[in-house]
């Protein structure tokens, strides 16, 4: 590789990762929050949501590594430009051509790591990610491990502990089941003990009462213990087995699932998904050749140059868009899955029809002057 291509390549690196950093960061957070409750709820620790918010990121990559290039490129290539530094690499020899290679190697390189994302990471990181939080969701020991506040982890059962010692005894013990409200149970105890046994959660407690009042509230019964074990796996949320989303599945689950009673709308919607995968890395390519059209065609001068870059830069946002709303169509018309790739591939040939020397300005200020020619005569 030529040592100039070489620099330009330098040059589209630091750009596009510091926006992939960026719009990770930041879409990363917002999705983030979402699972915040879940863990702060259940009593999770910190390395529990960092390990579920990590899980994240490859379907993030997904949709922000084509935009994240394109913005790095664009902006690489209009340095370049208004360093005056294409100038120089025009005089020297340096042909348009020559300047695509290295851009077209960094789509490349863009465009694998997004199918990597894809087609392997996201849904092996969906698939950990959901049976994770279910396993979250069923381990009810857990999310009452919150001394010194009431804790309610699941509807219709509140309990208080006073004081968690370093060796796992609780100190302090309120347990309110109100699953039935007209026979409301409470159960207080000195002290207790969570234990995992082979059938699930129970909280052992010690020496404590059961009280118990009748329908009304106009009778109270109350039953002394030394020893009490209270099933705590009886409010577990169970974790019953659903067909795995669109997003969970690989690439041969999609277009080949293995379950024979999936109706007609769910075998679109994963046609959808899986050539949906497969078109989206493409975009890497139409924006390379729309960064190139917008910085090095047109004429010259700052407030041209900022009109092509704003034209670019809408055109990149909404064939994405646009791509995404042709996933949610072809979900109900399977038929049209072809669209899907051909949205890229007529954004590129558009982008270079422009590197090849086709001026829209040009053509209509052409007509503009034969609408005049013609008014005139």
């Amino acid at each position: 590789m030529p040592r100039l291509s070489f620099y330009v390549l330098k040059q589209l690196a630091g750009p596009t990762a510091l926006f992939t950093l960026l719009l990770t960061a930041v879409i990363w957070l917002t999705q983030s929050l979402h699972l915040l409750d879940l863990v702060i709820n259940r009593g999770q620790s910190a390395p529990t949501f960092l390990y579920l918010t990590l899980l994240l990121l490859p379907s993030l990559l997904v949709i922000l590594l084509p935009v994240a290039f394109f913005a790095g490129a664009l902006y690489a290539l209009s340095r370049l430009n208004a360093d005056s530094e294409l100038v120089v690499m025009w005089a020297s020899g340096y042909s348009r051509a020559q300047l695509a290679v290295p851009v077209f190697i960094a789509a490349l390189l863009t465009m694998a790591l997004t199918y990597l994302c894809g087609l392997y990471l996201m849904p092996l990181g969906q698939r950990l990610m959901k049976d994770k939080v279910l396993d979250i969701r069923a381990d009810i020991g857990t999310a009452i491990f919150n001394p010194g506040e009431f804790n309610t982890p699941v509807k219709g059962l509140t309990v208080f502990i006073r004081d968690l010692t370093s060796d796992g005894d609780i100190k302090g013990v309120l347990v309110h089941d109100n699953r039935n409200a007209r026979r409301p149970i409470t159960y207080l105890a000195e002290g207790g003990q969570l234990v995992q046994t082979p059938v699930g959660a129970r909280l052992i407690m010690s020496k404590g009462t059961i009280e118990q009042s009748d329908a009304g509230g106009a009778r109270l019964s109350m039953l002394k213990f030394d020893r009490y074990v209270f099933d705590l796996d009886q409010f577990a949320s169970p974790q019953r087995f659903t067909e795995r989303a669109a997003s969970e599945r690989y690439l041969s689950e999609l277009f080949w699932p293995s379950s024979k009673h999936l109706t007609d709308k769910v075998r679109a919607i994963y046609l959808a998904e899986g050539h949906n995968r497969l078109a989206s890395p493409l975009y890497c390519l139409t924006f390379a050749l729309i960064a190139l059209a917008a910085v090095t065609r047109g004429r010259r001068g700052r407030g041209a140059h900022a009109l092509r870059l704003t034209i670019a830069s809408l055109l990149a946002v909404g064939l994405r868009i646009a791509g995404y709303g042709l996933q949610g169509f072809t979900a109900n018309h399977p038929f049209w899955n072809i669209l899907l790739y051909l949205l890229p591939l007529l954004g590129a040939a558009a982008a270079l029809a422009v590197l090849m020397g086709f001026d829209p300005e040009e053509m209509l200020q052409r007509r503009r002057a034969a609408t005049v020619t013609e008014a005139a005569a």
